[in-house]
This record gives C-alpha cells, sequence and structure tokens, in this order.
C-alpha cells in the first residue's frame, strides 16, 4: 500500500502532464471550458493524492485520454478532405433504399417524416441519452473500479480503442449528419459549423438554457456522422456490465441504449445506417479486446 503522504510516482504524474498541458494551451486561447478544466485539476489531484485514487486514475484514464485524442483533432479537420469527398446524398440514397419509407407519393427516409411531425415529448426524453451519455461513460467507470478492475480496464481500453477508431473514420469516410441534408441539401461547405439540430434547439429554447448548443457548437467534427458513436457507449456500458448488473440495471442499461438508438434518428443526427455500424463496431471492438485481454492476462491463482 503506497503512503498517500508519499511523493507520488513517475508514472501517475507523467500521466496527469498532458491534461494540465492542454488545459494551459486552451486557456491561453482564450477557451474557457468547464470540462478540460475539470480534467486538467482531477488528473493531478488523482496523481497525488494516494493508492487508491492512483488506482482509479490508472482504470479511468483512457476514458481520460478519449477527451483528449477529441480535442485535438482541431489540429487535423478536413486534412486533405474535399467537398467531393463528403458523403452526403449518395449516403442519404443509401438511407432511402434500405430504410426507406413512401412519404407524400415519394420515396424518403424516416428522418423526412419525423422532423415533419416534431413532438415536444419526444424532444425531451430523446433528448436525456443525448445530453448524458458522457457522464454515463465516467459513471459506469467509477461502478467497475469499486467491483473488479480488470473489467475496468477492458471497458477503458474498449472505449478508447472504439472511439479512435471512429475518429479515423470520420477522417477517411467524412459523412454528413441527416440535419446537415435537412439545412443545406446536397450543397458541401466544409466551413460549416456543427449544431445541435432543430429537435434539441427546441429543448434548449423550453427550458431557457444554452446547453446542447454550447455542446454540439464546439465539435470539430461536422462530417462524422459513419459510424454512430451515440449508440456506441450505451452499448458498451450493457455488454462489459452485465455480469455486474443485477435485473434493474441491465434493464435500464438495455432502455438507455435502445432510447439513444431512437434518439439519434429522432433527433436528426444520424442515419439509421449509422446506428447499425455503430453497433458492429462496438461489437467487433469489445470481442477483439477481450481476446486480446485473455491472451496477454495470466489468469489469477
Amino acid at each position: 500500500m503506497l503512503d498517500p503522504r508519499a511523493a507520488p510516482p513517475r508514472w501517475a504524474l507523467a500521466c496527469a502532464i498532458p491534461f494540465v498541458a492542454w488545459g494551459l494551451y486552451t486557456f491561453a486561447r482564450g477557451e474557457r471550458r468547464w470540462e478540460v478544466a475539470a480534467l486538467a485539476l482531477a488528473m493531478p489531484a488523482l496523481a497525488a493524492h494516494g493508492d487508491a485514487s492512483r488506482r482509479a486514475l490508472a482504470g479511468l484514464y483512457p476514458v481520460a485520454l478519449t477527451g483528449l485524442f477529441y480535442d485535438a483533432m482541431r489540429f487535423v479537420q478536413y486534412a486533405g478532405i474535399r467537398p467531393a469527398d463528403v458523403h452526403l446524398c449518395d449516403l442519404r440514397d443509401l438511407e432511402a433504399r434500405l430504410f426507406g419509407i413512401t412519404y407524400r407519393g415519394q420515396r424518403a427516409t424516416v428522418h423526412d417524416w419525423l422532423q415533419a411531425h416534431p413532438s415536444r415529448l419526444l424532444d425531451l426524453v430523446c433528448a436525456v441519452p443525448y445530453g448524458t451519455f458522457l457522464f454515463a461513460a465516467v459513471a459506469f467507470g467509477v461502478y467497475l473500479y469499486r467491483r473488479d478492475a480488470a473489467a475496468l480496464q477492458r471497458y477503458a481500453w474498449t472505449f478508447l480503442a472504439l472511439n479512435l477508431l471512429g475518429f479515423a473514420t470520420y477522417h477517411l469516410y467524412p459523412a454528413a449528419p441527416p440535419w446537415y441534408f435537412h439545412a443545406r441539401g446536397c450543397a458541401v461547405d466544409l466551413a460549416a459549423r456543427a449544431s445541435e439540430g432543430p429537435n434539441l434547439a427546441r429543448v434548449d429554447a423550453l427550458l431557457g438554457v444554452g446547453y446542447f448548443r454550447g455542446f454540439y457548437g464546439r465539435s470539430h467534427d461536422v462530417f462524422g456522422a459513419v459510424p454512430s458513436l451515440h449508440v456506441s457507449y450505451p452499448l458498451l456500458f450493457a455488454l462489459v456490465g452485465w455480469a455486474w448488473f443485477g435485473p434493474v440495471l441491465r434493464a435500464a442499461s438495455v432502455t438507455f441504449f435502445v432510447t439513444m438508438c431512437f434518439a439519434a434518428v429522432y433527433l436528426d443526427h444520424h442515419w439509421i445506417v449509422d446506428v447499425v455500424l455503430g453497433v458492429a463496431y462496438t461489437l467487433a471492438t469489445y470481442a477483439a479486446v477481450r481476446f486480446i485481454h485473455a491472451r496477454t492476462t495470466r489468469p489469477s491463482p
């Protein structure tokens, strides 16, 4: 057991350095963002506090590192990408062929019908998973920390690998979300700003806050619809936590996943194709990390 009053080990301090440096960098740029400041303060605090907090740091580190990688994608945003490289109406046509409906006498997508028939109740219901998924990712890591260190490691590294795979896809296959098509048609503008979409804008207006506008307005990937990582997170929670969940938490995890899948489509953020690929990416990454973990971890006596 480490003495909490002892000097932090070098590995713990090294883990904290990137987050402190990134916090100082964004502050120097005039950015005032609570999530960056929180990580810049939390990481050295965990490194310095004691043995238990350092175990939490080691377990949750890949989850925190995901946020750092995402924010740093601003440096490679649309590098080498031309407007012609962005998949927009071809992706919508694929959606209409695979999951289309007949609406107003012509072939359309489910999104076309949903956007023409908004519901204030559904706006609020779907805003819940969209507004909480990042908090849920951290909370789930803390839950696993209190129960099984090996499960936390599998979850954290799967979370990081899944996100890096998604980020790479955003740049190899840039794809516009449904809200972009409904706002701009088939014209691609690489200078377009990210948007929360009309549904979440209505939620902000109804509640008198700017939460979703601020959250999605900071996104660096307007053309990052494929795959849907929104649906990946709750599915990963269910897969990793199933063995530890009781009946109530199992039901809650499935409900969270199903609601997120519906919300991704209803809120006009993802095509159904994106949702299917998000599920596929999650299952493949989860299986790969479990395989690697089984091959590299010596079983306990």
